[in-house]
């Protein structure tokens, strides 16, 4: 990433460059690897985070961990691909705007490098891999799986239209947080939509640190955020929205009668969220960007507590 600063400027991250897909891929790979931002994986990562947290959670509610291993292998693979589908599709809605703002200007669509035909294409592709996958879980999950698309559909368009984007990008990346109870018990019930808000929350609130990297350009085409909503006020928002995230997350495990490794697990999702509005400098991208980047971490703290929980709560059950 810090390879590609050089191009834009020390307070911006270059949305492209400097990456795995640049220096190893096959050069006709390249532009649909960028497409599914595999040269850029986070947002794989914190579309999957809610996934992992209601396989986990939801397996200690059921005392049941052998199908645990597999929920949470076929949940990677579905998460990247359905994130790359979604953000091919918003490459695709996005192609005007994006040729005006550095930091995605040398994405494949308005680079041309890539068709809007050939996108479309792709996309499709990604969407039969998400399929394929979901295939795999019960015909309730297979339905709940479904309707998320919807959400995805619209999000592009959001920007245009509202200042908080960021709660409908929040209702599709926290969706997976409703696909675990989906799983394990074909139904959905308080422990999983108080899982789903708490995860809506903490994306509100990681993807405002992420939008304050655009701020400038996104005022100048006119494009609405929550980091311009917020602007000098976004440290009390993130308080809000964090705090409002450990809550509901707390709610939900108080839901599940969940023990003390989920209660250390959620300890450490909040210290972190803290540490994150602590640090922030909204006038600093490669700072935002960096932030932003470790709520993966955030992310792993909280599904290693959860983990840890069911484990042991299937060895207490025995």
């Amino acid at each position: 990433m810090e390879s590609g600063l050089q191009d834009i400027g020390a307070d911006r991250v270059a949305d492209s460059t400097g990456n795995w897909v640049d220096r190893s891929a096959p050069q006709w790979a390249r532009p649909y690897l960028r497409l599914a931002r595999l040269d850029r994986p986070i947002g794989s990562w914190l579309l999957l985070m809610p996934c992992w947290w209601s396989a986990a959670l939801s397996a200690g509610m059921a005392h049941q961990i052998g199908s645990m291993p597999r929920d949470i292998l076929l949940f990677l693979i579905g998460a990247f691909a359905m994130r790359g589908a979604g953000c091919t599709w918003n490459d695709i809605t996005d192609r005007d705007l994006d040729a005006k703002v550095e930091r995605t200007r040398a994405r494949p669509i308005p680079a041309g490098q890539v068709s809007v035909i050939q996108a479309l294409v792709f996309l499709v592709l990604q969407a039969l891999i998400g399929l394929a996958v979901l295939v795999q879980f019960n015909r309730f999950a297979i339905a709940t799986g479904i309707a998320s698309l919807i959400i995805v559909a619209i999000y592009p368009f959001m920007k245009r239209i509202t200042w908080w984007p960021q709660v409908v990008l929040g209702l599709a990346f926290s969706w997976g947080a409703l696909m675990g109870f989906a799983v394990t018990f074909a139904r959905l019930d308080a422990t999983a939509f108080l899982l789903y808000a708490g995860s809506i929350a903490w994306v509100i609130g990681y993807d405002t640190i992420y939008a304050h990297q655009d701020a400038e350009d996104d005022a100048l085409i006119g494009i609405k955020s929550t980091a311009r909503l917020f602007g000098a006020r976004t440290h009390r928002a993130l308080v809000v929205f964090y705090g409002l995230a450990v809550v509901l997350i707390g709610g939900a495990l108080v839901s599940a009668a969940a023990g003390v490794p989920a209660w250390i697990g959620l300890a450490g999702f909040a210290v972190h969220l803290t540490w994150q509005i602590r640090t922030l400098r909204t006038s600093d991208g490669v700072l935002c960007w960096r932030l932003f980047l470790s709520n993966r971490d955030a992310g792993l703290l909280l599904f290693a507590g959860l983990v840890a929980d069911a484990v042991l709560a299937v060895i207490g059950n025995l």
